[in-house]
């Protein structure tokens, strides 16, 4: 498995691993349940992969001790940390938002006392995975009646192995099939500690939980860089288009401090085009992409869950999009409107009609400078005060849109500010391509480990 991982980024531990031909992850066998005609709890029956020899098989409910409630407004004047359902992110499998509460203010769903090490499973909305490890420093914290509570018998089961085996595919297809309620889907405490547990020797256990949680502090160290490099982009991006490259003075304009020697001018001004796109619905078929909002990914164009369109060769023609276009998106949620991406990569595109594309004098305005100012957060604020709002759709249009003032630089300026962001997006879409290799290794071990399709040989022998 080794040459799956990114140079320098999982080297830390020294268990070697056997692979055997890997499984498609997740549902190579579907929920299998029992349920009786009373409110007795719910087993989940069977096994859902095979399991060595070593290993033996046992339920959720056999591997931990019983947990207390508390109820926090009997002491009104105390702060204590509140874990709700929404505290837990179900990608990083972390708790992430704990608040300070007091007391008094404690709602009544604040009853299960936590501790260090406790597994928390979401039992409302399961499928959404709010899964986590309760980390040292919210020790006697207070979580959510929404939660299923696990305490590890520590001489039984290492907790973040039974927390990575929460994580699985293979466990959360199963509570799945035990939802109960349609518009507020959920499963008992019951139903998650009846669940079949595979168990391996605890040393064994510890090696495959080591190898999981060095994938995942390697994660979180990709997440913490790409979050470094965006906001060391956004101060940079804020300097420059008040500050300038120039050392020179500044003043005060319609759009706030900007270089004495830059002229504020209508985006109109500088186009020479702003076309509305196809008003054509795209599926899997036809003869060329069109490119929707969902395209638009961190100010570019990419080519990702395209759809096709059936044209003319006018309609192509009219509709083509070329480098350094900029597509606009012009209507959608207030949170979505005034989104802006510019084409910089090969292939024959066409745009959707939510769009405009915006086509720059070049001898005026870099296109790739206007995208960079579109795309601070200062102008996305101020693209959103201009919208039209409706209940649920805002819009922006094309006249309303020429008439936005922008900076203008000289164009030497203005190609040295889009160096330097670029230097940086370069960055980021370094750090991304290992945080998405990191994510896909983590899946691919968690299922291999899990299912001990990959082993971790002699872990006697290896370091607990």
């Amino acid at each position: 498995m080794k040459d799956l991982m990114p140079t320098g980024q999982v080297e830390t531990y020294e268990a070697k691993v056997t692979p055997s031909v890997a499984l498609p992850y997740g549902l190579e066998n579907p929920p299998s349940v029992e349920r009786d005609s009373g409110n007795n709890s719910v087993m989940i029956d069977g096994k859902p992969y095979s399991i060595p020899d070593t290993w033996t098989e046992s339920s959720i409910s056999q591997v931990v001790v019983k947990t207390k409630q508390r109820d926090p407004r009997k002491t009104p004047d105390e702060v204590f940390q509140y874990v709700d359902v929404s505290a837990v992110s179900n990608t990083s499998f972390k708790i992430t938002d704990a608040v300070p509460t007091l007391g008094s203010d404690a709602p009544s769903r604040a009853r299960k006392a936590i501790e260090t090490d406790d597994v928390l499973f979401a039992t409302v909305r399961p499928t959404l995975k709010r899964i986590a490890l309760v980390p040292p420093e919210l020790n006697g914290a207070i979580a959510s009646t929404g939660y299923c509570v696990l305490r590890c018998d520590k001489a039984k089961v290492d907790p973040r192995f039974l927390y990575s085996f929460l994580i699985t595919d293979h466990f959360n297809a199963r509570v799945a099939g035990l939802e109960r309620g349609a518009s507020y889907p959920a499963v008992r405490d019951s139903d998650v500690t009846a669940s079949w547990f595979p168990l391996p020797p605890l040393p064994e256990q510890k090696k495959i939980a080591h190898i999981l949680s060095t994938v995942q502090r390697a994660i979180e160290a990709q997440e913490r860089l790409i979050q470094t490099t965006s906001e060391l982009k956004k101060a940079l991006m804020h300097k420059l288009f008040t500050e300038g490259l120039r050392n020179e003075p500044q003043k005060q304009t319609e759009i706030g401090l900007v270089p004495k020697s830059w002229e504020v001018i209508e985006l109109g001004d500088m186009l020479k085009l702003a076309q509305y796109g196809l008003s054509v619905k795209g599926n899997d078929e036809g003869n060329y992409p069109i490119l929707r909002m969902t395209n638009q990914v961190n100010g570019q164009i990419v080519d990702r869950n395209l759809q096709y369109v059936e044209i003319s060769d006018a309609d192509h023609a009219k509709f083509k999009v070329e480098r350094g276009d900029i597509l606009f998106n012009r209507t959608n949620s207030l949170d979505l409107v005034g989104r802006t991406a510019i084409f910089d990569i090969g292939g024959d595109f066409v745009f959707a009609s939510y769009l405009i594309r915006l086509q720059t004098d070049e001898k005026h305005l870099n296109p790739f400078f206007l995208n960079c100012y579109f795309n601070t957060d200062e102008i996305q604020a101020r693209l959103k005060s201009i919208a039209t709002r409706a209940v649920s759709q805002s819009n922006i249009s094309a006249s309303r849109l020429k008439g936005f003032p922008i900076p203008k630089p000289s164009l030497d300026e203005q190609e040295e500010m889009v160096t330097a962001s670029l230097a940086l997006d370069r960055k980021l879409a370094v750090h991304q391509a290992k945080l998405e290799q990191l994510q896909a290794l983590f899946h691919i071990l968690l299922h291999e480990l899990m299912t001990a399709k990959t082993r971790v040989q002699n872990p006697d022998a290896l370091e607990s």
